[in-house]
Parts: structure tokens; sequence; C-alpha cells
């Protein structure tokens, strides 16, 4: 196992948890009235879809970069972009827009930790990488299906 108690790895720390800040200042937004509410949606939506394809790229350099990684790595990194893009098609076409778009995004966010779980045997991860994305996982979907119930 890698040691996670290098000062580097105790930064990487608090700089993921500083990453829920984003869409819990969209969700505090959204309460500042209906005139805020757009804009913290669709912001709430900007961000989750960029921190989803980025678990995307993640696993993929995992992949990469781990001989023993197994070959489906390849097929669910690409999942989260095209998941985040397919979920962006509503606004382009002038349908229903953003909350069904934030739903399914937060429930992704919520199940991705189970990615990370089914590498974990695979791949060796730093001392408490499971523990930090799921609490970042969980804590970005929470935030982003709560705000699609504005």
């Amino acid at each position: 196992m890698i040691d996670q108690n290098d000062t580097f790895s105790q930064r990487a720390n608090w700089l993921g948890y500083a990453g829920l800040l984003p869409q819990f200042f969209a969700v505090i937004y959204a309460f500042g009235g209906p005139q805020n509410l757009w804009i913290s949606q669709a912001a709430a939506f900007g961000y989750a879809a960029l921190i989803f394809s980025f678990l995307g790229g993640a696993w993929w350099g995992l992949g990469i970069f781990t001989r023993t990684a197994p070959s489906w790595v390849f097929a669910v990194a690409v999942l989260p972009s095209l998941i985040a893009f397919g979920s962006y098609l509503p606004w382009i076409w002038g349908a229903e827009w953003p909350k069904p778009s934030l739903f399914i995004l937060g429930l992704g966010l919520l199940l991705s930790p189970l990615v990370d779980r089914a590498l974990a045997p695979h791949i060796q991860m730093p001392t408490g990488w499971l523990k930090l994305r799921f609490h970042l996982s969980v804590g970005l979907g929470l935030m982003t299906l709560a705000i699609c119930l504005f």
C-alpha cells in the first residue's frame, strides 16, 4: 500500500474535500430565491458533469498505468463522459432541463464508488483512497440530487 500520511497525500485529501465547495455554494445560492434557481442548477450541472468526467479519466489512467487492471476498466472509464454529454443534450434541444440531467449525474456520482471498489482488488491504491472517494462521491452526488429537488 502507498502511505497516506505523507504531506502530499494530506494535501490531496484537503483539496479533494475542497472540491465539494462549488456544489455546496450552488446549493446555498439556490436558497436566494427563484431568480437564483436556474443559475444554481446550471452551475451545479456543469460542475457535476466535469467531476463525473474527471472520474472516468482517473479510471482510464489507472487502467493505462496498471498492468493488473481488468480489461473492463476502459469501457467503464468512458461512460461518465458519455453520460455527462448525453445529459447535456436536452438543454441543446430545448427539452426539460436541468432537473432530469442533475438527477442522472447525481445518481452516477453516487454509484461511482462501486467502480473503485471493483478495481481495488486489481490495483494498488493509497491507504484511505476508497474512503476518500466514497466521501467525495456521496457528498457531490447528494448535493447534485438536492439541487434538482428545488
